[in-house]
């Protein structure tokens, strides 16, 4: 997502990440969606400033030799610096959070999700991914105490140029959707977000492995005792090839990232392999983790199928799926501390 303004950062990895130097590659055109949408928001002209924090990178000269009639001449050429990226911006990062939450409870089946789909949907077009919004059916029932319809959503997918699923890679998510009563600053809009910020760094300095970024729809539990939820996410791994799943190495959920906490909390699945995690807070040390098991986000759906998968962020708080889950409660700090919890993996992949 676009940077907008500048904001000091939570923990020293977040500032030693901010300061990497990026490589900005082609942007991509936007693709047909599978869905029309809402127009998205228009993003203030704060979203496309620079961050403050980035180190200086020298540009390398070479030199060339020819001999010529027992002469030799030498020719050197100094290219112009890559472009430098920002940092992860927080403040950017609760612009997006305002901007989601001023739209109200986004019920997965209800037009304020799809103005939210189209928001996030711009915000990683403009970052310079390939996106496309895959829709999908959810059924009535009763979410958080209320009742709600059935009707359609859609997984927001943003590949990078050139992607090939089939060819190994991560994937990075966040769910689109509120309980109908809360307008969701906490959860979701902070993992959408947090989500984004990173996904444009991704972009301007891709790593080895590639990263697709994914918006799931309906991840919130719509009855069964809460069983009945992570559509979209379900949705996403039905629909990939043998092939494609097999390419996947890993899986993030980023859900409830900026609940106010020392450490960031990595979870993986309860009964499940926690080498993902561990990696996560491998890659991230010295900054604050936790260890912690968890079966309620996204990450659920790719670890039933054999995907390695984690969760960041699922620290308590008092305006759970409530009315009061407004973008007061996210606390700017731990939005980047897990900014750069997620970074660093992205940079430690091979």
């Amino acid at each position: 997502m676009p940077v907008r303004a500048r904001a000091r950062r939570g923990a020293s990895i977040a500032a030693v990440a901010v300061a990497i130097c990026l490589t900005a590659g082609t942007k991509a055109g936007p693709a047909p969606d599978a869905r029309s949408l809402p127009p998205a928001s228009t993003p203030t002209s704060s979203a496309t400033s620079s961050a403050t924090s980035s180190d200086t990178s020298s540009a390398t000269s070479s030199t060339t030799s020819s001999t010529t009639s027992s002469t030799t001449s030498s020719a050197t050429t100094t290219p112009a610096p890559p472009p430098r990226a920002e940092g992860f911006d927080v403040a950017t990062v609760q612009d997006g959070i305002r901007t989601l939450a001023a739209m109200g409870p986004r019920d997965a089946a209800s037009p304020a999700s799809d103005r939210a789909a189209s928001f996030v949907a711009a915000r990683l077009r403009t970052a310079g991914y390939r996106v496309t919004l895959v829709p999908l059916g959810v059924p009535a029932g009763v979410s958080w105490g209320v009742r709600v319809p059935a009707g359609t959503t859609v997984d927001v997918v943003a590949d990078p140029p050139g992607f090939d699923p089939t060819r190994p890679h991560v994937v990075v998510g966040a769910h689109l959707d509120t309980v109908p009563q809360s307008p969701g600053a906490e959860d979701n809009a902070s993992g959408l977000m947090v989500m984004a910020e990173v996904a444009r760094m991704t972009r301007r300095q891709p790593g080895a492995l590639p990263v697709r970024f994914v918006a799931f729809g309906a991840e919130e539990a719509r009855g069964g005792n809460g069983t009945l939820y992570a559509f979209g996410s379900r949705h996403f791994v039905a629909s990939l090839t043998g092939a494609e799943r097999s390419a996947i190495r890993g899986m993030v959920a980023l859900d409830r990232v900026g609940v106010r906490a020392a450490p960031v909390p990595v979870c993986h699945v309860a009964g499940a392999d926690p080498s993902l995690a561990d990696a996560i807070r491998a890659a991230a040390s010295p900054a604050a983790t936790r260890a912690c098991t968890n079966k309620a986000s996204d990450h659920v759906s790719f670890q039933k199928v054999g995907i390695p998968a984690a969760r960041l962020g699922s620290v308590p708080y008092p305006a759970y799926h409530s009315a009061r889950d407004v973008p007061s409660v996210v606390d700017p700090a731990q939005l980047s501390r897990s900014g750069a919890v997620l970074w660093a993996w992205i940079r430690s992949l091979r």
